[in-house]
């Protein structure tokens, strides 16, 4: 049998960013009776009153409406491969102008197989020279530092403010990229509850950021994922709601608010391009003509089950989220008291150990005095039967091996109580007596 030897394939198999959501995957299919806080996993209660079939014919019924056609020859649309562009641009376009004020028609939206190809396809198309840098801020999603791996994109890290990114941190990066004959062509940012830190980028870091783009001739790369469970009153709006300049590309998600299995989501690229011979076209049709040679399309079925969604909740994104938003926030308060339980000040505290308190988003941040490594997480997942995600494979050059990430998103409220329980034991057994490679704690969590 032919064997193939690694070095003779693309540099990037074997780098541990690659393997990170695997890694996941494989512990706890080890320990399926371990309570896991580890991934972000929406709600499987939002699972249990789903109507496919429904959904399909309110889209096959509204768009058969709106382009004059018969319902069965609209619904032939599902079976064929579709345009690359997508099927629901315009819903999607309708929902962000009305929920989000993101005023962008339905040509400068590509619909796309989950955001992660919407990552792949924006940075293939923006970092396209050697030299072409890609910032993020650290720590940062696996996803886009994967799919920079996969292009050969360098990844340059930026350290996280306390509300938001490092603005003058960035803007040294762009100068010394200058230096080098380099420059920083994207930055990639979660302003809203950021995965994995939970971090929320306030208003005016947001303002600060957008001129720093401007300045640096930088694009951002805008992720939206955990927006929708912002406290109703304490919403900020998006980077690309707020942009006047053209410097943000909003990437979105319908896995958090609609369901993972369609793996739909979005991308929203109004840049101007000029052509060269004088046109000009959208930077949205570019990755249209990309994803074409990539998916060829999103899929029509499962674009019409989220467009259905969308409609049946008057075409508002922030409607279809209510309930879901309600939920995750119970969860996170849950988490958050249970914590403050089992391990703060009345419970006897541990030194050492601290954690972040969001007021949306999925995850809680935990600092420990110790590695939170692999070897750690085994003992944790075999002797304790509780799960967590180490913070190192979020951060680049080996920082963050002292943190750890909780998500409390898919959890009942008595798996939550437990998991917080037994997580407490552990730490109390095997953190408080201290570990051979120890060392002593940073700065607690934010």
């Amino acid at each position: 049998m032919l064997e193939l030897r690694q070095d003779e394939l693309h540099s990037a198999f074997g780098d541990p960013v690659l393997g990170a959501i695997s890694f996941l995957n494989e512990i706890m299919s080890r320990y399926p009776d371990a309570i896991s806080f580890a991934p972000g996993a929406p709600h499987l209660a939002f699972l249990d009153d789903l109507d496919i079939a429904r959904h399909v014919d309110t889209w096959v019924a509204h768009e058969a409406a709106e382009r004059a056609l018969s319902r069965e020859r609209t619904r032939r649309l599902l079976y064929e491969y579709g345009p690359s562009r997508g099927l629901i641009n315009g819903l999607v376009a309708d929902a962000l102008r009305r929920d989000h004020g993101i005023d962008a028609g339905p040509d400068a939206v590509v619909v796309t197989v989950g955001a992660q190809e919407a990552m792949l396809l924006t940075l293939h198309a923006l970092c396209a020279r050697p030299g072409d840098l890609l910032a993020v801020v650290d720590p940062c999603f696996v996803g886009i530092r994967g799919a920079a791996r996969l292009l050969n994109v360098d990844v340059v890290s930026v350290d996280e403010a306390e509300d938001g990114v490092d603005v003058a941190a960035l803007r040294a990066h762009c100068r010394a990229a200058r230096s080098r004959g380099e420059r920083i062509r994207a930055v990639y940012v979660s302003p809203d509850y950021s995965n994995p830190s939970g971090s929320l980028t306030s208003l005016a870091a947001r303002r600060r950021l957008l001129a720093l783009a401007e300045d640096e001739d930088l694009l951002l790369l805008e992720d939206g994922a955990y927006g929708f469970t912002a406290p109703t009153g304490e919403e900020i709006p998006p980077l690309k709601a707020l942009d006047t300049a053209g410097q943000v590309i909003h990437l979105g998600t319908f896995a958090k608010v609609c369901l993972p299995g369609t793996r739909v989501g979005y991308v929203v690229a109004d840049q101007v391009i000029r052509t060269g011979d004088g046109g000009r076209r959208l930077l949205a049709d570019e990755l249209a003509v990309s994803k074409s040679m990539v998916t060829v399309n999103t899929s029509p079925i499962c674009q019409a089950v989220v467009g259905g969604m969308l409609l049946e909740h008057g075409g508002s994104l922030k409607a279809l989220a209510q309930r879901k938003s309600a939920l995750y926030r119970r969860n996170l308060a849950l988490l958050l008291d249970a914590l403050d339980r089992h391990l703060g000040p009345g419970a006897g505290p541990l030194p050492g150990v601290s954690w972040s308190r969001p007021s949306g988003g999925f995850f809680v941040r935990m600092r420990l005095p110790v590695p939170a490594d692999a070897a750690l997480l085994e003992t944790s997942a075999s002797e304790h039967g509780v799960l967590w995600t180490p913070m190192s494979q979020f951060h680049a050059g080996g920082r963050g091996d002292h943190e750890l990430r909780l998500s409390c998103s898919y959890l009942e409220p008595d798996r939550i109580e437990e998991g917080v329980a037994r997580l407490a034991g552990f730490l109390r057994k095997e953190v408080a007596s201290g570990r051979p490679n120890g060392t002593r704690p940073g700065p607690p969590c934010r």
